[in-house]
């Protein structure tokens, strides 16, 4: 009891009612108050079955569910201040239609473990969006590597043109890292399938409740077991907004190297009109700005899970509203816009094409096949890789300074192997010019992860396997998360037909 007698105020306060318990109150109505009624259907049929509660008693409160679901207009809500929030505008209509009787619903729960298993819920079905999403991702991804295996274009290194490889390969490394980034979400999904319901405010209940039952009824793996965690532990929501944001770091990086080819000055990478913008004023501009439009958004998604990690930081390891309400519902905006980023991406980079002649233009510029030029020395000349590697950046300084491309430096060559070896090299013209072919370079590497067709190949079967097995984990929660709601369907209206 408090000391201060004199306290006439009422509750909510008028700002307090403005600026926070009227948008908690809409942000159930729009984002949970399909998943309280499942949870409200599950928690009676649990106390039904385990018999602490009286089958009429919870006859009436299953009437009581279906007609309160029945005549409420969610949409035409608005927050009053008569009830506290939504949780006790269902029970309040409860008790209007029952009485106390409305009021034993919430025998043996609290808003606690309620919460939690909403927000569950929640994240459950937006994850399994997205996830939908990326799987098309990595499809396309898979496709558009195998489609462009042997197309070539410069590989970059610091910024600078390094060496050849494929289109294909380069797709390949991006998809390898969004089948990890997967592989985190799907960790992350796992533990979102411990169901807290049963842990009531902190340490379970007095009464003989079936947890076990309330899982499978809300379509969890099982209970999540300590019930002080269940409350207190919201690692599920760190877990789960650390892995998202990967997948937007990592995301960006690919979205920025596409932004990097489409520039004028590089031009490797057409991108079809369709996704190009003019400028209002300079009528020769091509505006690449969807994949602008990607990148900024890729930010801003992963800006949006570190709001959701941060948060977390130093609060207490216990009941809190700083990983409710208000931050659940600012942390489902960081899934709206990647879910814009990973359709968009999957639209645009299948209709990407590779501008060949940019390709050979710049690689013959800057010499990107030399380092063939050296290992086929060490194999044919029988040099050593530090003597064929000064051979070969002479003729590279030569070439430049000519500015003609490698392909015709047989001269220069010749001179550079001379100086380092006192003798002429036994390859010709045309051994030379191969050695120094771009589609040569590529052949060689056919080391497991290499670019070479037959390299390919095999990474394309294992990428195909894992994202099957991605796919079928996916589909497996998504199976079990449908057969709850038949199961709790079925069990809720054997009550009723009682």
């Amino acid at each position: 009891m408090s000391d201060f007698q004199d306290d006439t105020t009422r509750f909510p306060d008028p700002v307090y009612k403005d600026t926070v318990l009227s948008f908690l109150f809409d942000g159930v109505k729009t984002h949970f108050a399909e998943h309280m009624a499942a949870i409200n259907r599950a928690h009676l049929v649990m106390l039904g079955e385990t018999g602490i509660l009286k089958p009429e008693t919870v006859r009436a409160l299953a009437a009581a569910l279906v007609e309160i679901d029945a005549e409420t207009d969610l949409s035409a809500l608005t927050y009053t201040g008569e009830h506290e929030d939504y949780f006790f505008h269902v029970e309040s209509a409860l008790q209007q239609k029952l009485g106390d009787v409305g009021g034993m619903l919430h025998t043996a729960r609290s808003r606690n473990d309620m919460d939690h298993t909403l927000f569950k819920l929640a994240l459950r079905v937006r994850l399994d969006d997205l996830w939908q999403q990326l799987a098309a991702l990595a499809e396309a991804l898979l496709a558009k590597s195998e489609a462009e295996s042997e197309t070539l274009i410069v590989a970059y290194t610091h910024g600078q043109p390094a060496q050849p490889t494929t289109f294909g390969h380069y797709l390949c490394a991006a998809l390898e890292v969004l089948l990890r980034d997967m592989k985190r979400l799907g960790a992350a999904a796992d533990d979102l399938e411990k169901c807290p319901m049963g842990a009531a405010a902190i340490t379970t209940s007095g009464f003989p409740i079936d947890r076990q039952r309330m899982a499978e009824l809300l379509g969890f793996e099982a209970p999540l077991l300590n019930s002080y965690g269940c409350i207190a532990s919201v690692d599920y929501v760190t877990g789960l907004y650390s892995a998202l944001k990967l997948v937007f770091v990592h995301l960006g990086r690919l979205i920025q190297d596409l932004a990097f080819w489409s520039s004028f000055e590089v031009g490797q990478l057409y991108v079809p009109n369709a996704f190009v913008q003019v400028s209002s004023i300079m009528p020769q501009k091509r505006n690449p700005v969807a994949i602008e439009h990607m990148r900024h958004l890729a930010s801003v998604t992963a800006g949006r899970c570190d709001v959701m990690i941060d948060t977390m930081r130093n609060t207490p390891f216990a009941d809190m509203n700083d990983s409710e309400g208000d931050v659940q519902q600012a942390g489902y905006a960081a899934f709206e816009s990647g879910h814009r980023v990973v359709r968009l991406l999957a639209a645009l980079l299948p209709a990407c094409r590779i501008n060949a002649d940019r390709v050979r233009r710049n690689g013959d510029a800057a010499c990107i096949t030399i380092t063939e030029l050296a290992d086929t020395l060490v194999r044919e000349e029988d040099l050593s890789f530090r003597q064929a590697h000064e051979i070969a950046a002479k003729t590279a300084r030569g070439v430049v300074a000519d500015h003609v491309p490698l392909s015709e430096g047989y001269d220069h060559f010749q001179n550079a192997f001379a100086d380092e070896t006192g003798q002429p090299s036994e390859l010709t013209p045309s051994s030379y010019e191969t050695a120094v072919a771009p589609e040569t370079f590529v052949a060689c590497r056919d080391c497991p992860g290499g670019p070479a067709p037959a390299a390919l190949d095999q990474a394309f079967d294992s990428y195909r396997r894992q994202l099957d097995a991605l796919i079928a984990g996916q589909d497996a929660r998504r199976a079990r998360h449908g057969q709850s709601a038949g199961k709790l369907k079925v069990a809720f209206e054997a009550i009723l037909e009682t």
